[in-house]
Formats: C-alpha cells, sequence, structure tokens
C-alpha cells in the first residue's frame, strides 16, 4: 500500500514519503516532475540514515544540526535532474 504520495497545486508539487518508523520527507518540485518517492527514499537511506542516525552527536528528537548532512543533501539535491536553480 502506497498511501498518500504528492499533492499538485496549479504553482508546485508536494511529494510525500513516510519511513516505517513515522519520519516525514517530503520535497517540493515543479508541476512537471514525475513521481520522486526513489529520490525521497535515497534521500532518508543514503543520507539521513548515514550522516543522522548513526552519528552519535545528533539527537534524533530536535533538529538537525549538522552540516556535513546539509553539505550531502544539498550537493544531492542539486545533482538531480530536475533541479534547478533559479530564483523563485
Amino acid at each position: 500500500k502506497e498511501g498518500f504520495l504528492a499533492f499538485q497545486t496549479s504553482k508546485y508539487k508536494l511529494h510525500y514519503y513516510e519511513t516505517p518508523s513515522g519520519l516525514k520527507v517530503v520535497m517540493n518540485t515543479d508541476l512537471g516532475v514525475a513521481n520522486v518517492r526513489d529520490v525521497l527514499h535515497q534521500i532518508y537511506s543514503n543520507i539521513y540514515v548515514e550522516f543522522v542516525v548513526k552519528n552519535p552527536l545528533c539527537s534524533l528528537s530536535e533538529p538537525i544540526q549538522s552540516e556535513l548532512f546539509r553539505a550531502k543533501l544539498d550537493s544531492f539535491v542539486r545533482g538531480l535532474p530536475f533541479f534547478s536553480a533559479r530564483a523563485g
């Protein structure tokens, strides 16, 4: 069962992924971007788990303060084929 995956307005598309543990990962994109469920799963498993969950200095009950996490996430998102750095 997939559940809620995305919501579209006239201006953007909100994509949603919820992990088995209840963590929610959300991404806003342009309307033309298809399902990014795999991308959100990669963010969770390859970036969040690796640089937050496995980091003993990160508390899962507090906002993420890890600069390494932020840098890895930024690099990953900027490398996506549908990423555009244009101003909104």
